[in-house]
């Protein structure tokens, strides 16, 4: 075979290996496309803000989705704020002029009533709601072996060492809204909504014990440890709130 024929028969094998490696791994491909992403088979809201480390509620805002944040594979998600056009100018102004009208008119009937003697009615005290409280637990027995880093590419959470198989709990009470392996470097992950604020994350296990959708309780086996996504067994927790992530061990009791 001539030396130009092998060139071009070992560049068209070369191509197909790359082709086959990217179909196999297409669960886990994503890209920027100039601040855009789009939606891949099994992903969720939360686990592509999770992955751009985006609060889901801002993604969602900035996407004009809705709770229960549905998404379909394929749809193209902004992961920045939108541009503010005239367009955006018109509305916030008929808002705001909306907002002025109502307020002349509610004074006008105050001014109104209060030339009418009526008789005082008590009304009730609006109570303000507290911001809820969560009490967190470990998430799994074992030594510390990485803890949180706040510098540039550093741990988002802590890593437990620990043995194949062995279980891991829900550190809080809460909703899986992730439950899959599609997120780079992670593994079989599940990712647990515990308010609006916060969300928490279990990853690299060998097992997933829960669905998307499912309630949870604090102290409930959701999976198995394992060793996806890493090189040697142990658990990676993290927890994030507002969508940034924090230390973890400010919130676990110490042992």
């Amino acid at each position: 075979m001539p030396k130009y024929s092998r060139i071009v028969v070992a560049s068209l094998l070369l191509f197909m290996l790359v082709a086959c490696a990217t179909n196999q791994n297409s669960n886990v491909y994503y890209d920027y496309d100039h601040g855009y992403h789009t939606v891949l088979v099994g992903e969720t809201l939360y686990s592509i803000s999770w992955r751009h480390g985006i609060d889901y509620k801002q993604l969602a805002a900035w996407n004009n989705i809705r709770s229960p944040y549905t998404i379909y594979a394929g749809q193209r998600l902004r992961l920045t704020r939108p541009p503010v056009t005239s367009k955006t100018y018109a509305i916030k102004a008929k808002a705001k002029s909306a907002r002025t009208k109502s307020k002349t008119s509610t004074t006008a009937n105050k001014s109104k009533q209060a030339k009418t003697p009526t008789t005082s009615v008590s009304t009730p005290k609006k109570t303000i709601s507290k911001p809820i409280k969560h009490e967190w637990g470990w998430p799994t027995k074992g030594k510390v072996i990485s803890t949180y880093s706040t510098k540039a590419g550093g741990n988002k959470g802590i890593d437990i060492e620990g043995k194949v198989g062995q279980p891991v709990f829900a550190a809080s009470s809460g909703k899986v809204v992730y439950s899959g392996n599609g997120l780079l470097g992670y593994g079989n992950l599940i990712i647990v909504k515990h308010s609006e604020q916060f969300l928490s994350a279990y990853a690299h296990n060998r097992k997933l014990l829960v669905k998307e959708g499912g309630a949870v309780t604090r102290g409930q086996k959701i999976a198995e440890l394992g060793s996806t996504g890493t090189k040697a067994p142990k658990l990676h927790f993290e927890i994030r709130r507002n969508g940034k992530p924090v230390d973890p061990l400010k919130f676990l009791p110490k042992n």
